[in-house]
């Protein structure tokens, strides 16, 4: 029988709710998500016993970032997602599963955001489009504009005549360790067809924002709201809501009320202050013990380090691996 994933979700909708968004991102950012995801995951388990599952549980994403990984205050988000992953993998290991836990990255502590699109407006190479009193990246006509991943960055420099000068300017940026190019970027395995001309890679205490704009006044709608899709780059901040806003809850009801009597709304309450992330990720980390880990109940040995490319080989491994149950691998994320 063909199951569709609208009939997944309806399945587990029934059972658990709707899936609790603004607890997956933005201000209101909670261990809700991850605990649905959780028991979602354990609702398709026992509905068609799949040969691997792969789940991702994001809360230490939230504070982390928000915080920084030395704030004591991260300890209660630890103590949240061990008691949910700890009731995952008892649930897996009780039907005979082969388990593994994998960390994608580890965090650590930065107090340096970096506007490398501010930079390469600055010398001409970015334009932007005005519209609503307010500007947006034009990136068909920028000579150069950068697509800010936490400390990584690509940049894409439109005349490859100019990619010279453009890494000259971004390496003297401060916060900026390394600028590649060519067959530099292979140095990280990344120059491939979708790379940009150039990756930058943040100082250990630094991180890159999308930023563009040099004036507050004119940045676009998009800034002030949780809004991944249209945003040329991550941006971390959403976790916060502007602290200069009084009477929060009040003015999102409002703006809630407005949109339903079908007025143009916008949700804006992300502040513009990137130097209230505390925590990101990205380059690699000098201390070892900030780097992410992967963990298997299996007696099947595990390198004590490996690059990221070669998990794949590692979840292959396990679930080509004889199983006396003849049961599925599970791999926690």
């Amino acid at each position: 029988m063909l199951h569709t994933a609208a009939d997944l979700r309806d399945k587990l909708q029934a059972q658990l709710g709707t899936f609790p968004l603004f607890n997956y991102w933005g201000p209101k950012t909670s261990i809700k998500s991850s605990k649905w995801i959780a028991d979602a995951s354990k609702i398709t388990d026992n509905l068609y016993n799949p040969t691997l599952t792969l789940i991702y549980l994001p809360h230490l994403d939230y504070n982390l970032q928000r915080f920084g990984p030395s704030d004591p205050r991260v300890a209660k988000d630890l103590q949240e997602i061990d008691a949910v992953a700890g009731d995952l993998i008892s649930f897996y290991e009780a039907k005979g599963a082969k388990v593994m836990v994998l960390s994608e990255y580890g965090i650590s502590d930065v107090n340096q955001p970096v506007h490398l699109n501010r930079v390469l407006r600055e010398k001409g190479y970015i334009s932007v489009r005005i519209e609503r009193d307010t500007e947006l990246l034009d990136m068909a006509m920028s000579e150069a504009f950068a697509v800010a991943d936490h400390q990584i960055a690509h940049v894409y420099v439109k005349d490859q005549a100019k990619i010279a000068e453009v890494k000259q300017l971004l390496q003297s940026v401060d916060g900026v360790e390394e600028v590649l190019a060519g067959a530099e970027r292979d140095k990280y395995k990344l120059a491939h067809e979708r790379c940009g001309e150039l990756v930058v890679v943040a100082k250990a205490n630094a991180w890159f924002t999308y930023y563009f704009w040099l004036d507050d006044r004119k940045a676009p709608d998009y800034a002030r709201m949780v809004d991944i899709h249209k945003k040329p780059g991550f941006d971390p901040v959403e976790m916060f809501a502007d602290p200069k806003i009084k009477f929060l809850l009040p003015k999102v009801a409002g703006k809630v009320l407005k949109k339903k009597l079908g007025f143009r709304m916008v949700m804006n309450i992300i502040p513009l202050d990137a130097t209230l992330i505390k925590g990101s990720h990205g380059r690699i980390q000098e201390d070892k013990n900030e780097w992410p880990l992967l963990l298997s109940n299996t007696k099947a040995p595990l390198p004590q380090e490996l690059q990221a490319v070669d998990v794949f080989d590692v979840i292959l491994q396990h679930l080509q691996a004889p199983n006396p149950t003849q049961r599925k691998s599970a791999v926690a994320v």
